[in-house]
């Protein structure tokens, strides 16, 4: 089986130089994934659901490890606008899970896959009204830069599939290969943000 080409964050080529960017651009890939998903059937939609699924779970992963450790020491409030976030993505990743054991042939699939795509699309605004506005207003263009450089890191290392209730690295400890996962992309995290 060959490996599923999934978009990561610089695959357009556009300088990677800013965090908001960079994740604005997923958020893009996110909803152009969810169109080819709606969009085909059989193993055209498999394939297309494969990469979303992949994705999500990257993207998410990415966030979780960079974007809500800053918005909590940064931004006025930042608990609660992270936990907030938290909370949409492990009902997203609930529903995730519950789809990727579904095969997209199943009448009940696409449904649930429009309510998915609602629920990822409400989530994506608040983070970009409650997060990434913030983030930009908090900090420099250096800042923005290691983080973004994090972020791609952060990608490399992520899981492909959705963890529902792994929204903290607390929770990572019971998961075993899974949390061992976690582990290398918070250490390379840590690592393209310039710490130990």
């Amino acid at each position: 089986m060959s490996e599923l080409q999934t978009p990561q964050a610089g695959d357009d080529h556009a300088p990677d130089n800013d965090v908001v960017a960079l994740l604005m651009r997923q958020h893009g890939d996110i909803r152009n994934l969810f169109d080819e998903v709606e969009a085909t059937a059989g193993d055209e939609r498999r394939d297309a659901f494969r990469r979303l699924v992949r994705l999500l779970a990257v993207h998410e992963t990415a966030e979780e490890e960079v974007v809500h450790p800053f918005v909590r020491r940064a931004v006025a409030g930042g608990e609660q606008i992270v936990e907030d976030r938290l909370t949409e993505e492990r009902e997203a990743k609930e529903m995730l899970a519950s789809l990727d054991e579904m095969d997209p042939d199943d009448p009940q699939f696409l449904p649930q896959l429009i309510q998915l795509r609602h629920d990822v699309q409400t989530h994506a605004r608040a983070e970009e009204r409650y997060e990434f506005n913030h983030i930009r207003r908090s900090t420099d263009v250096t800042n923005l830069a290691a983080m973004a450089r994090a972020i791609k890191a952060a990608e490399a290392m992520a899981p492909t599939r959705p963890h529902p209730g792994v929204e903290s690295g607390a929770k990572n400890m019971a998961l075993g290969p899974v949390a061992a996962l976690m582990d290398r992309t918070k250490d390379t995290v840590r690592k393209a943000m310039g710490g130990s």
